[in-house]
């Protein structure tokens, strides 16, 4: 009888720890840009930047900003018309046009972070799937193995067909 040893164990899985958060449901969620806006401060920070940060501001202080516009031009200086397109046009007006700006940045940036985090569960979710389809091609490969070598085994007493001692294989009759 000739032994045969066989073992299916060559890799052993050992699961990540932000797996095991994914699968239990307790995988923090992306941050956001608003998450960062805490305590008194953020929240009044928060309030001005929401307020200040519209283009309705933006053309409110673009009309605050012309008012002064007349008595700029007639005063004949350059310093003075340079000084009104600097600090009163634009400042009060660029300032909550940006502001519009980087909001909407923010929030694409906000939707591309949580597309990234959807993506990468349902790359967790493949890759289990095929975690467990290679479990079930190993336990296939081990019961043919096992019964590879259980008929080996049960043809090695008498000798194996065509192995020396055993009987001989005929062409054409497939070893019968």
């Amino acid at each position: 009888m000739v032994p045969y040893v066989f073992c299916m164990h060559i890799y052993e899985y050992i699961q990540h720890p932000c797996t095991t958060l994914h699968l239990t449901g307790r995988a923090p969620k992306p941050v956001k840009v608003n998450d960062g806006r805490v305590g008194l401060n953020g929240k009044i920070g928060l309030a001005i930047t929401t307020l200040v940060g519209t283009m309705i501001c933006g053309y409110v202080f673009a009309i605050i900003a012309l008012i002064s516009l007349p008595s700029a031009i007639t005063s004949h200086n350059l310093t003075v018309i340079i000084a009104w397109i600097s600090s009163n046009f634009l400042q009060l007006v660029l300032l909550p046009i940006i502001i519009v700006g980087q909001n909407l940045q923010a929030k694409a940036s906000d939707q591309r972070a949580m597309q990234t985090y959807e993506d990468a569960e349902a790359v967790l979710h493949e890759a289990l799937q095929i975690q467990q389809h290679l479990l079930a091609q190993d336990a296939a490969l081990g019961r043919l193995i096992a019964a590879v070598c259980d008929d080996a085994n049960a043809t090695g007493a008498a000798g194996a067909v065509g192995t020396p001692g055993g009987p001989a294989a005929v062409p054409g009759t497939a070893g019968a």
